[in-house]
């Protein structure tokens, strides 16, 4: 029996077409620049979104990584949001490894950072100070979408003040199709964007970095650093221009797949479900249920990872009949 995984969209598979694309391939060293597929998924990549140039890597982490290193130097910050990928959930690379250091800043209840908190700590020029170089945000974050209206402030506030601005779009395509905009819509305003082509695009590994030609040169070194040059790496190029060619349109099945679910379970109650606006969402669980809800959910071969705050990931490996089922598991335990 197969399992219905809802932990994350990166536990997606190659679909047998996408599988067909990598074995077909072309491929050379991407390291000196002769990789026909991956060229043609960076030329590919920038043009979509709006941009001179893109550079592919092996994970959103490093592309991430990539461009702070290439924006910042030793000393200087970045203003990030407390709950961002880039603070959060990426070990403190810059930090680690770019001397950059984060400045937090609280995000507010819809995953945007407050303009007036991001004009607070942009440092004066003083010795005192790390040098303010960048602002940093990401969408969605939490599955939420920053209004656009909102980002075209927030970035034309960060160039007034003399910061670059840096995308986390790991899952931007979700953002552009929810609100029916196009992925060069969705990036206006950054001067980098880095997007994961292995989460509900379903390649199975890999991420591009987007910027002007003179940054993504200078991302090459530090990818080549941080040991993300690969040799014949069209084989999973293919992969990735794949689901960009095939797999933004249908993104909008995960998020009808995810209201679908979480109207589900707000049935019942002693749940708080909170409504998605694109393929996550949230379950608050009472703490004394949660080890036998998941048990209940194991026994129906159903993958979460299980806590009292509760995320559940739609993705285009569960099908609404299995999600049909997850709603009755959760149904019969919290019923009897």
């Amino acid at each position: 029996m197969s399992w219905i995984d809802l932990r994350s969209d990166t536990v997606t598979q190659p679909s047998p077409a996408m599988r067909e694309a990598m074995a077909a391939a072309p491929v050379g060293d991407d390291v000196y620049g002769d990789d026909p597929t991956v060229n043609r998924l960076q030329e590919f990549a920038a043009e979509l979104f709006g941009f001179e140039a893109a550079l592919f890597a092996p994970s959103g982490t490093q592309t991430n990584l990539i461009a702070l290193l290439a924006h910042c130097g030793r000393g200087d910050e970045y203003l990030v949001g407390q709950e961002a990928h880039t603070f959060r959930y990426e070990g403190g690379g810059a930090a680690v490894l770019g001397s950059i250091q984060p400045q937090p800043i609280a995000n507010q209840p819809d995953g945007s950072l407050a303009l007036d908190d991001i004009a607070a700590q942009i440092k004066p020029r003083d010795v005192h100070f790390a040098r303010t170089k960048l602002l940093a945000l990401e969408n969605t974050i939490g599955g939420r979408v920053l209004p656009r209206d909102y980002i075209a402030a927030a970035t034309a506030l960060a160039h007034e003040r003399g910061l670059a601005t840096h995308l986390d779009g790991a899952r931007i395509c979700n953002a552009a199709v929810q609100q029916g905009i196009s992925l060069r819509d969705a990036v206006a305003g950054f001067d980098s964007v880095s997007v994961c082509l292995s989460k509900g695009l379903g390649a199975p590994v890999g991420s591009v970095l987007c910027g002007s030609r003179a940054f993504v040169e200078e991302g090459k070194r530090w990818r080549k650093m941080l040991g993300g040059g690969m040799r014949q790496a069209g084989v999973i190029g293919a992969a990735g221009l794949y689901a960009l060619e095939h797999n933004v349109q249908r993104l909008a099945e995960d998020h009808a797949n995810a209201a679908f679910l979480a109207g589900e379970l707000a049935r019942i109650d002693g749940l708080a479900v909170s409504t998605p606006q694109t393929n996550i969402f949230y379950v608050d669980v009472p703490a004394a249920r949660c080890a036998g809800l998941a048990e209940a959910l194991a026994a129906a071969h159903i993958r979460v990872s299980m806590a009292p705050r509760l995320r559940l990931v739609t993705h285009l490996d569960v099908t609404r009949a299995q999600l049909r089922t997850v709603a009755d598991v959760f149904t019969t335990y919290f019923e009897t």
